[in-house]
């Protein structure tokens, strides 16, 4: 199997969203009384951290691409 780089934006994006349907899921059990309006803020945030976590990833990973372009050069 091939191996994938690691992306912690998707990771975190991930986690949001099913951290948002368990307080569906647990709303919709009884168990807690979850408002619709508390899930939204919650899901734009972790998508803006989620997006923030790419944006650092992947200006790492140029980093260090560039820095070993420039390595073998010499």
């Amino acid at each position: 199997m091939r191996r994938h780089e690691f992306q912690p934006g998707r990771l975190i994006a991930g986690l949001v969203l099913l951290a948002g349907g368990v307080l569906y899921l647990l709303d919709a059990t009884g168990e807690t009384d979850a408002p619709w309006y508390a899930v939204v803020p919650l899901t734009i945030g972790g998508f803006t951290l989620a997006a923030l976590a790419g944006l650092v990833s992947y200006a790492v990973r140029r980093d260090r691409r560039e820095r070993s372009s420039a390595s073998s050069d010499k």
